[in-house]
């Protein structure tokens, strides 16, 4: 008697294990995170391919990048220079050497891992020409189109300066546009009224703005980092705590211009003016004005087009792993054979797995792509035709032949090569059948 009444909690669990399975195989683990690019499921004809929009995880990019300095003989150390503190003249006790590695303040310095004591960090010459402008380009390459995801922050050893401009370049560094100035005084540098990115709105969240909160406070060790806000940008659309991503991905995917403005492929830093701490430059001093910065963070991934999930480095290059029938750094073209339908930009929408926008094989109509040799084997050996179809061996069926053929009646149940794998129950579900319930049937019948 208790066996029967056991039976029925066996099948319940059964059945809610396998709505388990059937939610995880529709779902990506991450709602949201575009991180899946396609998932087997099964149709009435068979297992097939769900295609989603998908993009690489997020990453520290300054590990890709490579840096030039303009003027190029602006590094100090050559010849060897002694430098003063900004705050107290008479303390001239930094030497910058380039021969001797202790004492050498390469660029390098700027992308090296924090938290070594003494800081390491890049520092240009002194202002000895003066009155001539101590001015510096620093710009950062990729050679690839890649995604802001976070504030962009540098970190001055060295007073802020009183001027600087970030500036963005999308064509690899022929044309640049203006991210952001900024300044002790905005009108007086830049003619520009000051703001803050409080100021903007949805409305006014592409506009250039000149901004006094970064250049002022030489003297503080807090003091000493300049952002470039784009987490505050994205929480115009996305709420305070970016809690409503699906809004900020519905603007990116029906807005090219904002799209546009948090993507780079290189990132220029002028610095137009060093710290002087004073209303006038000590002429006499001139050893305490410089710039020194000790580290840049850049986050962001692979632009792919919302076509490929992962983005590696090889060969000194970064490049998009496309999937859906696209091809390129970028994930920007169809691949051969597959311009069935113009090429298109994955979208977001809906949510959360948005629209892959697959390339279709050419002269077939709106099929894709069935079977190849990597990603989308035929099964119990089966042959792939043309990326068409399978040719099954006898006894097997299905699009990719992960079904038997069925020989008679009641045969059938169960002897899918392919099902079992994406059937298996949870092993939570799996710990309660087997030690919950099968130890009380055993018990009851005994």
């Amino acid at each position: 008697m208790r066996a029967a009444m056991l039976w029925p909690v066996l099948f319940t669990l059964q059945a809610v294990c396998t709505s388990v399975v059937h939610a995880m195989q529709h779902y990506p683990a991450a709602w949201g995170h575009y991180d899946v690019c396609k998932s087997q499921i099964y149709t009435e004809e068979g297992l097939a391919w769900d295609y989603m929009a998908c993009q690489p995880e997020a990453t520290d990019m300054t590990k890709y990048l490579r840096v030039a300095l303009d003027p190029p003989n602006i590094t100090c150390g050559d010849p060897p220079e002694t430098y003063c503190a900004l705050e107290n003249p008479y303390m001239c006790n930094n030497e910058c050497d380039a021969a001797t590695e202790e004492l050498a303040h390469p660029p390098e310095l700027m992308f090296d891992f924090e938290g070594r004591n003494p800081t390491t960090f890049w520092q240009s010459t002194s202002w000895k020409k003066y009155p001539k402008p101590l001015q510096v380009n620093i710009t950062l390459s990729w050679n690839k189109t890649i995604e802001l995801t976070d504030d962009i922050v540098l970190t001055f050893e060295s007073g802020r300066p009183e001027q600087m401009v970030l500036e963005k370049s999308l064509d690899y560094g022929r044309t640049w546009t203006p991210y952001q100035f900024y300044a002790t005084d905005c009108l007086d540098a830049f003619t520009m009224e000051p703001k803050t990115v409080n100021d903007l709105t949805q409305r006014t969240l592409l506009d250039i703005i000149c901004t006094e909160d970064y250049s002022r406070g030489y003297v503080w060790k807090n003091d000493k980092t300049v952002r470039f806000e784009i987490k505050d940008r994205f929480a115009l659309f996305a709420g305070p705590r970016l809690h409503n991503m699906a809004s900020l991905y519905g603007q990116l995917d029906t807005t090219k211009n904002l799209r546009d403005f948090f993507t780079i492929t290189d990132l220029r830093i002028r610095l137009l003016k060093p710290a002087t701490g004073a209303t006038m430059v000590d002429e006499n001093n001139l050893s305490r004005y410089f710039y020194a910065i000790s580290d840049i963070k850049v986050q962001g991934r692979c632009k792919c087009n919302l076509h490929a999930n992962s983005c590696v480095f090889d060969k000194g290059k970064l490049g998009c792993e496309c999937e859906h029938n696209t091809t390129g750094p970028d994930c920007s073209r169809c691949k051969r054979h597959y311009h069935g339908r113009a090429w298109s930009v994955g979208s977001y929408l809906p949510i959360p797995k948005g629209t892959a926008n697959i390339c279709i094989p050419s002269n077939h109509g709106p099929v894709p792509r069935v079977c190849d040799n990597a990603m989308l084997r035929c099964q119990n050996g089966g042959t792939c035709h043309h990326h068409q179809r399978c040719h099954c061996s006898p006894g097997f069926t299905g699009i990719l032949c992960e079904r038997a053929r069925c020989q008679g009646p009641g045969q059938c149940d169960d002897q899918l090569s392919g099902r079992a794998s994406l059937h298996h129950h949870p092993i939570g579900c799996q710990l309660a059948l087997t030690l919950v319930v099968l130890p009380l049937l055993i018990s009851s019948l005994c």
